[in-house]
């Protein structure tokens, strides 16, 4: 017992297990918050497809793709993290993925909006029991001086998994039902599925079943592999060790925190964005450009996610290098990025040359991300090891309400509206809106189903301008929560 309490005081010094170990639990846990955004992100992928099957306006595409996930993710998240800061975390972790991963499959199933959408929420359920507690494990196996670097690396699966979203279901969802039956046939497994009608299945459908299911297994390699940190293993010997608060005592500790609130507002504002251009995304390139979902997703939405995650790592590299200079730049930095990024991005959406236009979006997402392991790291860092999982639980919240659960949301209702101003400019449109142009089954003319394209198409990419341009106020959050950061941080690293 005393070699183990005295192993526990080096913690800080040393950080819980082998370094090599401790290398492998951080990549695993990145993968594991790789895998949840592969599958949140795969709707965002496979969007036009689906909006064409059900004949949906972008404000109907808004509502499914956001509000309820956000919903249904905030109301799990808080009890999710109250248990995570009582019981055993990697318990929790799996279990969780387990869920999303199914649910994941089950969305391949949907029969219609209302199906999709309950599925949709199974998966918010289970991903909301992923980032409170590796956080708070990440926290337990990281000395503080290192905390910044490596929860930057775990943030990357937010963006790492964007990249294979689309690597994986861009070309899937373009795949034709026949190809992926001929497919199961000759690996020896048709015969289990010969009751499927393949040339009646489309290709996002088998997307869904396809990424979803191997989530499963990853859920078992965690239970496996990982093992419970002691909770505040890492922090330093004289901190003091209590019992795990409650989310009353942490949103108390957390009131006087006004670091938090001001860079949560900012993160929160940066998901806005974050969610509404890639929800987006996809149904713009297709729009504006003429690309498939295939060519869409592996020309340009993974490499800007892969860009994203640059960013995401960029961003913790220069705040580990420069804190011993600023000890606010864990702010600042993120603040700078998000300044940078919106002529970049209104610039990438008007440009006309899908060189170009890569080019800016490139930059703007490197920018762009440079906040995302910020937010962890403050979120963290103002409060006692007894809070850590509450007060991400609490961060998550906010940005789960504001950014998923009305970012989507705000593009496509004023990608309604700017659509809808561009058919009243014009005589041939008078009569039309946007449910109109996108139900099939309208007879419209020639000429108006050519002004129904052309108004979608610029509809939807000045709304996308226009949502852009909330970084500004996110930027100016992160510089005021920079104001008080120094004061507030309990396990200081300079």
């Amino acid at each position: 017992m005393a070699e183990t309490s005295a192993t526990q005081d080096q913690g800080h010094l040393t950080g819980f297990g082998s370094k090599s170990y401790r290398s492998y639990v951080l990549i695993l846990l990145m993968f594991v918050y790789t895998l949840n955004f592969i599958d949140r992100t795969l709707l965002a992928v496979v969007a036009q497809p689906v909006i064409d099957t059900f004949q949906l306006t972008d404000s109907q595409w808004g509502l499914l793709y956001g509000p309820p996930f956000a919903l249904f993710y905030a109301a799990v998240g808080i009890p999710i993290a109250m248990w995570a800061d009582r019981s055993n975390r990697v318990k929790i972790i799996t279990g969780c993925i387990i869920l999303w991963s199914v649910m994941t499959a089950l969305c391949g199933i949907a029969a219609g909006f209302l199906t999709l959408l309950l599925f949709r929420i199974g998966v918010a359920v289970g991903e909301a029991g992923c980032t409170p507690p590796a956080n708070s494990i990440i926290g337990d196996y990281f000395k503080p001086e290192s905390r910044a670097t490596a929860l930057g690396i775990y943030s990357m699966g937010v963006t790492l998994g964007g990249v294979l979203a689309n690597l994986f279901g861009g070309p899937i969802a373009e795949m034709q039902g026949e190809d992926f039956g001929n497919f199961l046939n000759s690996i020896g497994i048709g015969l289990l599925l010969s009751g499927i009608d393949w040339s009646t299945v489309p290709g996002w459908r088998i997307a869904f079943v396809v990424i979803g299911l191997p989530g499963v297994l990853v859920g078992f390699i965690v239970l496996r592999t990982i093992k419970e940190p002691p909770r505040g293993y890492s922090d330093p010997p004289n901190a003091t060790r209590q019992a795990k608060a409650t989310f009353a005592e942490a949103l108390k500790e957390l009131s006087k925190k006004r670091s938090f609130w001001w860079m949560a507002i900012g993160a929160s504002l940066v998901a806005f964005v974050g969610y509404g251009l890639v929800s987006f995304q996809a149904p713009f390139l297709q729009r504006e450009h003429g690309l498939g979902p295939r060519d869409a997703a592996i020309f340009y939405g993974a490499p800007l996610s892969l860009a994203a995650a640059a960013g995401t790592f960029l961003g913790g590299w220069l705040t580990e290098k420069l804190t011993p200079r600023s000890f606010t730049a864990v702010a600042w930095i993120p603040a700078i990025g998000l300044l940078i990024a919106v002529p970049f991005y209104v610039a990438a959406f008007f440009a006309s040359n899908l060189v170009v236009v890569f080019f800016l979006w490139l930059v703007a997402a490197v920018c762009h991300y440079a906040y995302l392991g910020a937010q962890y790291n403050i979120g963290q860092g103002v409060v006692s090891h007894r809070s850590r999982a509450m007060a991400i639980a609490i961060l998550l919240l906010l940005v789960s309400l504001i950014g998923n659960g009305i970012g989507p949301y705000f593009v496509g209702f004023f990608s309604d509206v700017f659509m809808g101003m561009q058919l009243n400019a014009n005589a041939l449109g008078a009569e039309l809106t946007p449910a109109i142009c996108k139900d099939a089954n309208s007879s419209l003319s020639d000429e108006q189903r050519s002004l129904c394209t052309a108004a979608n198409s610029l509809g939807l990419k000045q709304s996308i301008s226009l949502t852009a341009c909330w970084f500004f106020v996110a930027a100016g959050c992160f510089l005021m929560s920079a104001r008080y950061l120094k004061q507030d941080f309990v396990a200081k690293n300079v």
